[in-house]
């Protein structure tokens, strides 16, 4: 298969059409559109200038590959001018309707006929052609309903649906930008190139020359190219990337360590033992990839629903015109009246609004609440939410270490020898250990000596006496028994440790671990009375650690020592189960953020979980989640009202040609009468911020 970018591609159902279409084309079995992230899967030997005329009928074309950077730019100008179009039609349509009012002569017409053909031009073109090969979609229908409309005299209603429709499409198109553009964003976190040993020299290279074997030199803050071992050096490694955890992990000869860490100090010399494509950063973007392309249920349905209600809304029309003429002698001209009162009435006016202002209004309002809804089926997503899953560190916990136990057996000593030397660090322990000896007011002897030993922890001299401050790896003597088990008891609670020492005794102990956000207990409570069944968290973390901040928050369940693809994992076994909402703030969640049925990132957190992610917390707290669900559910209750009073009121109508009473003006009242129902009932989303507000 080969891969090529579009450009243009702002409908799915369209695009679900065009990849059929190319399907059918000689060796084009098994090619695919990928709409979300606007790319071909393309098979070999097809014809591509039949690929290109194609694409060309919906307005898609193939990126090249220096047109790449320019992109976005495109997609840009296009909304933009979209959406000047559409002010531009909206201003003539008002104007219209006034002159309208003033004076009876063509004009009014005429800027009704401007301002449709201004904002739906495009549709109508599509809609023509789509006639012309007797292929009908929802373009084909707007068509016939605007030449339809226009041609019994109704300008007002005409012009109305063509404005409605280019809205309709602008804020889809809009929502595919930004969904193409989180995916480029999260690419950009790969590392580009290596430092590969060969021989006596030093080179760097793109990772994609990488082999298995190959000997790379990692520097101090740079990231290790793909998955290896390491060959010579010793070294902490940021591995928040992969695991998502906070805590840098200590790294020396014959350890593993992950492509797209990040080297803390020192150097490292790191065996490849896997190429980049295969490393566990790829599969995460990779998965990340995947996961966009997988429908929805909501797609599925709107898929389906596109094939049958256009063809079914014509047929009804065609029955109605020329039925009862036929069989029961009726007027030619009469019947063709009904039909074309058919068609106003089939008009999709009010089913199109039934959801989007409802949801519109729920998106402004959470937007005020701090919440930022990336588009409307990730709010009705959220409105159906049963079990919602976690990240730890950062979502639940506040993503940076503290001291939350000490043991301290030299107190003259103890806080005063680990604030010398620890205030030169800048590692996040040394900074945890610094908080916790600010808050004791201690005065600090200044080291007449220091060293770091990788893997260890630093040592200094100080009064002449040497002193250590590490791991346990620091201590060359024996422990008390007593000292031995206050260790064991600080690691099976789930702390690191740091050991304050001198060459024949440990001065005391820091119980470090990653602070729980205050609100995380209230928060996890309000979320079990918004409605949610159950929440779990999944976590790189061991299982200690994890246990202690389930329980503690309040959480229905929790899974421990997890890496990316198993949290992949999990999420497609708890979906198995209900409708589930991941939150997380790390790229190591990405790939879990797009798995699960609704993505919902912290806003301070990395980039590619928020641009993966389908909501954004601002506030970088859960604090408003729990009225976010509220206020989705309610959305979702009325776009189901809405959809029942939009196809309801039509069906009377319908109902009303049987014995041949529906009239043009019936049809609008029921178009319109429907449409003003679902917009006056979907803003009533909004007065609920008007009370808190007031």
């Amino acid at each position: 298969m080969d891969e090529y970018k579009l450009q243009g591609l702002t409908c799915g159902n369209c695009a679900r059409e065009m990849e059929e279409e190319i399907n059918k084309l000689e060796n084009g079995e098994g090619s695919k559109i990928l709409y979300n992230s606007s790319k071909m899967m393309l098979s070999k030997g097809v014809d591509m200038q039949k690929v290109e005329k194609i694409l060309s009928s919906d307005g898609a074309v193939i990126l090249k590959e220096h047109d790449d950077a320019h992109g976005h730019d495109h997609v840009h100008t296009n909304s933009s001018t979209m959406k000047i179009l559409l002010g531009i039609s909206t201003i003539i349509f008002l104007a219209a309707i006034y002159v309208d009012t003033q004076w009876n002569n063509p004009v009014p017409v005429i800027m009704y006929l401007t301002a449709a053909a201004t904002s739906g031009y495009s549709t109508f073109i599509k809609g023509v052609k789509n006639l012309l090969k007797f292929k009908f979609n929802i373009d084909t229908l707007m068509t016939i309903a605007l030449i339809g409309a226009f041609s019994i005299g109704e300008w007002k209603e005409g012009t109305l649906v063509a404005i409605l429709f280019g809205v309709n499409e602008l804020l889809e198109g809009m929502g595919m930008e930004k969904a193409r553009k989180s995916m480029e964003e999260l690419l950009k976190v790969a590392p580009k190139e290596a430092i590969l040993i060969d021989g006596d020299q030093e080179r760097v290279v793109p990772i994609s020359s990488l082999h298995a074997g190959d000997l790379v030199l990692v520097k101090s803050g740079q990231k290790i190219p793909s998955d290896g071992i390491v060959a010579t050096g010793k070294s902490s490694v940021n591995e928040a990337a992969i695991t998502g955890e906070a805590m840098p992990v200590e790294k020396e000869p014959n350890e593993k360590v992950f492509g797209g860490s990040i080297n803390n100090e020192g150097v490292l010399k790191v065996r490849i033992l896997k190429e980049y494509k295969d490393s566990s950063l790829a599969k995460i973007l990779h998965l990340v990839e995947e996961a966009q392309e997988t429908k929805t249920p909501t797609e599925q349905f709107i898929n389906k629903f596109a094939r049958y209600y256009t063809p079914l809304i014509m047929i009804i029309s065609v029955l109605v015109m020329v039925v009862p003429p036929l069989l029961m002698n009726g007027d030619w001209g009469a019947w063709f009246y009904q039909g074309l009162a058919v068609l106003i009435v089939g008009c999709p006016c009010a089913l199109i609004l039934s959801s989007p202002i409802a949801i519109v209004s729920g998106i402004a309002r959470n937007a005020k609440n701090g919440i930022l809804i990336k588009g409307g089926v990730f709010l009705e997503q959220l409105g159906k939410i049963d079990t919602i899953a976690f990240d730890k560190t950062g979502t639940l916990t506040k993503g940076h270490p503290y001291v939350e136990q000490m043991v301290v057996y030299d107190e003259e000593r103890f806080f005063r020898i680990a604030g010398s030397i620890e205030k030169t660090s800048s590692h996040p322990i040394a900074k945890a250990v610094m908080e916790k000896i600010n808050d004791e007011n201690i005065s600090y002897t200044e080291p007449e000596e220091i060293n770091t030993i990788s893997g260890q922890g630093v040592s200094a001299i100080i009064d002449g006496k040497k002193f250590k401050v590490g791991n346990e790896k620091s201590i060359d003597f024996s422990l008390p028994k007593k000292h031995r088990e206050d260790i064991q008891s600080l690691k099976d609670n789930g702390y690191t440790l740091v050991i304050v020492s001198d060459d024949e005794k440990v001065l005391g102990l820091f119980g470090i671990t990653d602070e729980i956000r205050e609100e995380s207990k209230e928060i996890i409570g309000n979320l079990y009375l918004a409605g949610i069944r159950n929440t779990v968290m999944l976590t790189g973390d061991h299982n200690m650690t994890a246990e202690k901040v389930a329980k503690q928050v309040g959480l229905t369940d929790y899974y421990a020592n997890l890496l990316p693809d198993e949290k992949v994992l999990k999420i497609k076994e708890l979906t198995s189960q209900g409708k589930v909402a991941m939150v997380g703030d790390g790229i190591n969640d990405a790939p879990a953020l797009a798995t699960a049925d609704l993505g919902i990132a912290m806003g301070k957190g990395t980039d590619s979980a928020i641009e993966t992610a389908d909501i954004v917390l601002m506030q970088d707290h859960l604090g408003k989640l729990p009225s976010a669900i509220t206020i989705a559910k309610k959305v979702n209750k009325i776009i189901k009202v809405n959809i029942t009073l939009a196809l309801g009121l039509k069906l009377i109508a319908l109902l009303l040609t049987i014995p041949g009473l529906l009239t043009l003006w019936i049809a609008i009242l029921s178009d319109m009468g429907a449409t003003i129902l679902v917009t006056l009932i979907s803003l009533t989303i909004m007065l609920g911020e008007k009370r808190n507000a007031a």
